[in-house]
């Protein structure tokens, strides 16, 4: 009897209802999603758990279908549990535990948080890396110590992916906001002074976005989108060079749906070369919310027997990052 174990994963905790299935040596077999977007402004987690109740069948068929695996051949099922919406994380948890109950397997719980940190560890092969998770939810600076991953640098509002997505829709740009931020800011050419908000180690993007917005009238799109991605990438490098020189880790890891950013890439690369650090950064498939980081954590936490009943496996819409044990990295 072969040895490897696969674990699926469900990710439910925003926009996208994710399945992936990933074996225990670390091989993503299938990483299927459907994700909402709503026809006008942001999420509406109500409208978004419906479309992920509506999508989850097809989503794991396809997942399924994609490993060339059937249910009865995964050895445990991995749900995001938090932090995330709640009625999104309340689909996810569901469709998770009925999974878990049909195929007689163990149901494990994942910190979303941790998932994006540890399937960049994984495709990486980097051990102990300065992490930088950036996406719609969250903007953190983390790295491992004594048992848990530690923050040493978040937002105090908004995070940036927030921040530039809400500036795009007021602009009046489609989905995804990012990429058509930064095709509009290499057009830019002049700085136009915007807040630059860090305090402490923690940056703070909510005044940056009001007068951004304020600005559009007035100003030209090209060099407005430029000086908000200077000011919001700039705000994070300065933070993530202070944690980088105090933990003085060997390595920098870029993770987090906001990954994809090739500006922030330059830049904290370049961060990484005036310390002598290598440079990582998750792939694009691998970089916003999916289900095989689910399933890779999942896949972490089983072998810690991690695991959680049905009747407990409750979901928890606040779930710091730096809250949870990680024994896998002992």
């Amino acid at each position: 009897m072969s040895s490897v174990q696969y674990v699926l994963g469900i990710e439910c905790t925003a926009h996208t209802f994710g399945c992936g299935v990933v074996s225990s040596e670390g091989t993503v077999l299938s990483n299927t999603k459907a994700e909402y977007v709503p026809k006008t402004g942001g999420i509406h987690p109500r409208e978004a758990s419906q479309h992920h109740a509506a999508k989850a069948s097809a989503t794991i068929r396809d997942a399924l279908k994609e490993a060339d695996l059937r249910l009865s051949d995964v050895d445990a099922v991995a749900f995001s549990a938090g932090p995330g919406l709640g009625p999104c994380l309340r689909t996810g948890a569901t469709v998770a535990r009925m999974l878990s109950l049909l195929s007689s397997k163990p149901l494990v719980p994942v910190n979303h948080c941790i998932a994006h940190i540890e399937v960049g560890r994984m495709v990486t092969e980097e051990e102990d890396p300065l992490v930088v998770y950036v996406s719609g939810g969250n903007t953190i600076v983390s790295a491992f110590s004594d048992g848990r991953y530690r923050i040493f640098g978040e937002t105090l509002d908004i995070a940036l992916g927030n921040c530039l997505d809400s500036f795009a829709r007021s602009l009046g740009l489609g989905h995804p906001g990012v990429p058509k931020l930064e095709s509009l800011a290499n057009e830019g050419r002049s700085f136009i002074p915007l807040p630059y908000v860090v305090k402490g180690q923690d940056v703070s993007y909510s005044g940056l976005l009001t007068m951004a917005v304020r600005k559009i009238e007035e100003s030209d799109p090209h060099d407005l989108s430029l000086s908000l991605l200077e000011v919001a990438y700039g705000t994070l490098a300065e933070v993530t060079e202070r944690a980088l020189a105090h933990t003085e880790k060997p390595s920098l890891l870029l993770t987090g749906g906001v990954a994809r950013s090739p500006r922030l890439q330059r830049i904290l690369e370049s961060v990484c070369q005036e310390h002598s650090s290598r440079f990582y950064v998750v792939p694009p498939d691998l970089a916003g919310d999916n289900g095989a980081m689910i399933a890779w954590t999942g896949y972490l936490a089983l072998k810690e027997d991690l695991t959680a009943p049905i009747e407990t496996s409750y979901i928890r819409p606040k779930w710091r990052l730096d809250e949870v044990e990680v024994p896998w990295r002992r």
